[in-house]
């Protein structure tokens, strides 16, 4: 039997659109969205395929996603290959389904279905749409909301169609996402043979003590919505490859994940103070992937609960938890940021894949949030 949504996500996940080649996705959605009446402003940015879309005036309720996907890794552990989709035993299998060409098939087909149902709908529906989430996020929805913002454009309500769900469709709910900063820290000594350790400074053994006080800190306790805040080392380099010289330069690389109830100023002053304490000389660069967002009970969080439970008669949890998405751009224009996507157990790996039914569960998800904000 013909089902649109899975349709769509099939001739999405055909184009082998790694980020952030877009592959011709963007183009398969702009044709179906200008059909039904959106007007497509295109945003594009270096190497980064963007649109921004839209239909109706007043609130404003935008679908934000990316059509760029991950590498497959090795082809021959596929089942099948990752750009040919196969449904197998229920399951929509290929690159994408479940991360997130199902999400978007599943919101354009329900945009399709509302603008039929409510051809003079009261508020804006929009789309966000971009190719670079999975890459650096440099020149993706941080650059159409950097445009967006400049010429004060309305966006009231957004969901993102990120992978939410953990065991059936809608069971969690994103409504907020933590910061991240990463700090990237070099030690410097002084470089000499192991024999003659008055003669060198080892870096390595100056950085220890600080690096231990460092995970020792308790950032802050969280809240009601956010764990405490994680610090974790991710890489440590040093050394010539030589057992018998001291290194001149010790790295180490460690992120913070973290909560609403810090500032990623406050926790670049925390770590800097710590390190002048250990009389350290350093080098100290940070990147910030960014901000906290949180948001609190809604309009929009009413309306997606009120989807899930019409559809799934379950409660969905709202959590915080994982890494961080696209929404937290999309935040910075005050907007309501909520993410409701498919089960994402299998998001990035071998044998991507997601229930059929599910996707058509979603579509009617999305539609059902439309016509309780927008319609």
């Amino acid at each position: 039997m013909f089902c649109p949504v899975i349709e769509l996500a099939q001739q999405l996940i055909r184009r082998p659109s790694l980020s952030p080649d877009d592959a011709g996705c963007q183009a398969i959605m702009i044709a179906r969205l200008q059909a039904a009446g959106f007007t497509i402003e295109s945003m594009n940015s270096d190497d980064t395929q963007n649109f921004w879309a839209w239909r109706g005036t007043g609130e404003t309720l935008a679908f934000a996603g990316h059509t760029d996907v991950v590498p497959a890794g090795d082809a021959s552990r596929w089942l099948n290959p990752p750009f040919e989709p196969t449904i197998r035993d229920g399951m929509l299998c290929g690159r994408g389904a479940a991360d997130m060409k199902g999400s978007l098939a599943a919101m354009v087909v329900a945009a399709e279905r509302f603008v039929t149902a409510h051809p003079r709908h009261q508020g804006r529906l929009a789309f966000l749409i971009t190719s670079d989430e999975e890459a650096s996020a440099a020149n993706g929805t941080i650059k159409v909301v950097e445009q967006l913002m400049a010429r004060h454009e309305r966006l009231d309500y957004c969901l993102v169609g990120e992978p939410s769900s953990t065991e059936v469709i809608g069971d969690v709910v994103k409504n907020g996402r933590r910061g991240s900063i990463t700090a990237n820290l070099t030690v410097h000594g002084i470089q000499g043979h192991v024999a003659y350790p008055h003669l060198a400074d080892n870096p390595v053994h100056r950085a220890i003590p600080a690096l231990n006080a460092l995970l020792a800190t308790e950032w802050d306790q969280g809240n009601a919505f956010f764990p405490p805040t994680s610090m974790q080392i991710a890489n440590v380099q040093a050394g010539t490859g030589s057992n018998n010289v001291i290194p001149g330069e010790f790295f180490v690389q460690f992120n913070f994940r973290f909560s609403t109830e810090l500032t990623d100023t406050l926790i670049k002053q925390r770590v800097e103070a710590l390190l002048a304490h250990y009389q350290l000389r350093y080098t100290l660069d940070w990147k910030l992937s960014g901000q906290p967002f949180l948001t609190s009970r809604g309009k929009l969080v009413d309306a997606t609960i009120n989807a899930v439970t019409h559809y799934d008669e379950i409660k969905p949890q709202l959590l915080t938890t994982g890494g961080t998405s696209d929404g937290r751009f999309i935040a910075r224009m005050g907007a309501q940021v909520v993410e409701l996507g498919p089960v994402n157990a299998t998001i990035h790996k071998v044998n991507e894949c997601v229930k059929a039914a599910d996707l058509q569960l979603l579509s009617r998800m999305y539609q059902r949030i439309m016509e309780q904000l927008i319609a």
